[in-house]
């Protein structure tokens, strides 16, 4: 099994990697099938299905369907160009893209919220459609949103498609277990394994230059949200903190009596700066999603600027060692909050961080291993239930908490000498039972939990 750190890290747009940067995706997957069909079109039409459906308008769901039907895609995603394509759509009803003739799309009748039609592959699924000069539909696809942004049709699902499609790979794991027995007999640690795998497939210098931009698209992220405040879309009246913190946190700095616990608030900050951008629109890359991005860029820039001796020469490393853990969370259960709950997001992402930060602090890989289980068991049950759909109560501050608990589980494990009771896959096919067991509503309808006792108008 291999996973690339570029499959699992993807910079994309918010609010969601499932809602919104998934179906864009899919959208621009579906323009390639029409123009490969021997068919002449004049229309298309989108149903949403599921958490799409329930979710969808706070998520930006049909917004980023009708950005992907225009020939936007979140890599290449440009905010100025996008709204200019959408009031000029609202005008003529019309799309234009490239290798396809004038389409017929009116989002208002062509674009369906199905809250009826439960679509059996996955929670999040939708279905593309396009017509002929009669508006007969000639040519129509199911894709699934899996989560992180990964899409795949309906075939691909039912045939159980593997993520791994290219030339064999030297450390091809599995498993926790099948990773910490490759790294005894090699000698290598987790990172060095993962690099030696992405090297048989892009080469050193994309491993090197790809991991550099992810690290700063991150960071970047990170400092807008420090620097900017105001209210967030959506709603809710909901207020970015991060700013506010973060001025007194550094108006605190260097005073004698600064509680140590303060550590925890520079955590947090930095993970709300992250996902208050996320909620707001902006660039963000998932880690493993958008809903959980704030976790990971919090916990490697707690590394660099609270821990003596960091140094970014080692970023790499821990994003190499993150991917490694979370491609083995994504193969084995699954990174959806539509699909096991917020376990699956934030507690990816927590055991993610954890075993990137063990890393860069010398942790061996059984250390690590370790890291990544606590972190991960101590987010076992977690629900998705966003107020009104939004990606930001409870998940805002839920980012930060992940962050703190990632930083607390490696220094657990650390203590220690990597032996414990509970293994990773353990814990990680525990977390797929539950999100198997848990109620639909907890997982990203917004139909149970905070979503229902909170008021949101």
């Amino acid at each position: 099994m291999f996973l690339s750190v570029f499959d699992m890290f993807k910079v994309g747009i918010g609010p969601s990697s499932s809602h919104t940067m998934g179906p864009m995706v899919a959208a621009a997957r579906f323009l390639d099938m029409m123009r490969a069909a021997p068919f002449r079109f004049a229309g298309m039409r989108a149903s949403l299905h599921g958490s799409l459906a329930f979710t969808g308008v706070g998520h930006a769901t049909d917004r980023a369907t009708i950005l992907g039907l225009m020939g936007f895609t979140p890599e290449s995603y440009d905010h100025d160009k996008a709204e200019a394509a959408l009031a000029d759509l609202a005008q003529t009803r019309r799309v234009t893209v490239d290798g396809l003739p004038e389409l017929q799309f009116d989002p208002k009748a062509d674009l369906v919220f199905d809250y009826d039609t439960k679509l059996e592959g996955h929670a999040n699924g939708m279905i593309l459609m396009a017509t002929d000069a009669q508006g007969d539909v000639i040519l129509r696809q199911v894709f699934y949103s899996i989560g992180g942004g990964f899409v795949m049709t309906e075939e691909e699902l039912a045939a159980g498609k593997a993520t791994d499609e290219g030339d064999p790979v030297p450390f091809p794991f599995k498993s926790a277990a099948e990773m910490l027995e490759m790294s005894k007999s090699s000698g290598k640690t987790i990172a060095e394994m993962k690099r030696e795998n992405e090297h048989a497939r892009g080469g050193p210098e994309s491993l090197k230059a790809g991991t550099a931009r992810l690290w700063q698209v991150m960071n970047d992220c990170i400092d807008r949200g420090l620097t900017t405040d105001g209210v967030l879309p959506g709603g809710l009246g909901v207020k970015r903190r991060a700013k506010a913190i973060h001025d007194k946190l550094l108006e605190e700095r260097g005073m004698n009596l600064t509680a140590p616990h303060t550590i925890n608030d520079w955590m947090s900050v930095y993970a709300m700066a992250v996902n208050e951008e996320n909620a707001a629109g902006g660039q963000v890359v998932t880690a493993p999603t958008n809903g959980a991005a704030g976790v990971l860029p919090a916990t490697l820039r707690y590394y660099l600027d609270h821990v003596p001796g960091a140094t970014e020469s080692r970023v790499e490393e821990f994003l190499l060692t993150a991917a490694a853990i979370g491609g083995l969370v994504k193969f084995n259960a699954s990174i959806s909050g539509a699909e096991a709950g917020c376990q699956a997001e934030v507690g990816s992402a927590s055991a993610m961080s954890a075993a990137g930060l063990c890393a860069v602090l010398g942790g061996t890989p059984e250390q690590i291993e370790n890291a990544a289980e606590i972190a991960l068991e101590h987010h076992l049950g977690m629900t998705c239930d966003p107020v009104r759909g939004l990606v930001q109560v409870p998940c805002i501050e839920r980012n930060g908490l992940g962050a703190i608990k990632a930083v607390s589980a490696a220094s657990l494990a650390l203590r220690g000498d990597g032996t414990h009771l509970v293994p990773l896959d353990a814990c990680i096919e525990t977390m797929r039972q539950t999100g198997a067991d848990m109620s639909e509503k907890y997982k990203e309808t917004s139909l149970g939990g905070l979503a229902v006792n909170v008021p949101n108008c």
